[in-house]
């Protein structure tokens, strides 16, 4: 099976678990809190049959990739997401973060330059902080990620069970997805660490990328949907957009925070338009 090793001379090193497909220009897709690579299941399809070639991998901890008991911190992940480019000796690269992927794509830029990167897209991203805090009032109070672990450590199943609910804003009378697709999310979800998955609430609630977008200079395409229950547009992209005035970004009426697969064609669609 495909893997890297972050540090082959490091007996305890962590494998990432990755998948390479097709073939042209790479795209890199990172995936979101609390699922796998797979989530990308729509999107690669319609990359690679555009001609690109996709690489999605496992972050650690989650997916298929080595599930250590530490590392959940922004500099880590981002170090192993370098440590997928340099191996696999990508260049001209579109990072792709989703939520949490987010965190990681700007932080990569931040940390270590575009030399390798021509472009990046934010879709659902948690950048540039979520946490409120004393300048930046519109972020989600602490008490609510305290919740968000509390449950967890409580019924990690039941509690994943209801966030893919607020994940598609499902509501009595709105069913944005199917069964299927919410079990299929459940899946995914579940099978990560529970010490990841606990440990990423703090990461990607309480790291501050704004001095990172400070630094970036490449073209960055910003996506989010206005009924995102679960990463507040108005705490976000809202900010991330005015901080990269340059920036392409995309409201999508009514999309909620899995727009991936609700809104799916038109994500592909901006995906594709922007990376050529």
């Amino acid at each position: 099976m495909p893997y890297i090793k972050k540090d082959p001379s490091n007996s305890s090193s962590v494998n990432i678990f990755f998948e390479d497909l097709g073939t042209g220009k790479p795209v890199v897709l990172i995936h979101g809190w609390p699922v796998s690579h797979e989530m990308w299941e729509y999107q690669v399809t319609a990359l690679v049959n555009a001609g690109y070639r996709c690489i999605a991998y496992d972050r650690r901890g989650f997916g298929q990739s080595d599930r250590p008991w530490n590392g959940y911190d922004y500099d880590t992940l981002t170090a192993d997401l370098h440590q997928v480019i340099t191996t696999l000796e990508l260049d001209d690269v579109t990072l792709v973060g989703f939520s949490m992927g987010g965190g990681e794509v700007v932080r990569y830029l931040g940390k270590y330059g575009s030399s390798r990167i021509s472009k990046a897209v934010l879709v659902s991203s948690v950048v540039p902080l979520l946490l409120k805090t004393g300048d930046h009032k519109e972020g989600v109070p602490r008490e609510m990620f305290d919740e968000i672990i509390a449950n967890i450590h409580r019924d990690r199943p039941a509690f994943l069970t209801e966030f893919g609910k607020q994940f598609f804003s499902e509501g009595v009378l709105n069913k944005p997805v199917s069964q299927e697709i919410q079990n299929w999310m459940h899946k995914l979800a579940v099978i990560a660490s529970p010490k990841a998955t606990a440990d990423c609430v703090r990461s990607f609630s309480e790291t501050d990328f704004r001095t990172d977008l400070s630094t970036i200079t490449i073209p960055v395409m910003i996506i989010h949907g206005d009924d995102d229950k679960t990463v507040p547009i108005k705490a976000t992209s809202e900010i991330t957009s005015s901080l990269l005035p340059n920036a392409a970004y995309y409201r999508f009426e009514g999309a909620p925070h899995g727009l991936f697969i609700t809104h799916k064609d038109e994500l592909n669609q901006l995906l594709l338009n922007f990376i050529s």
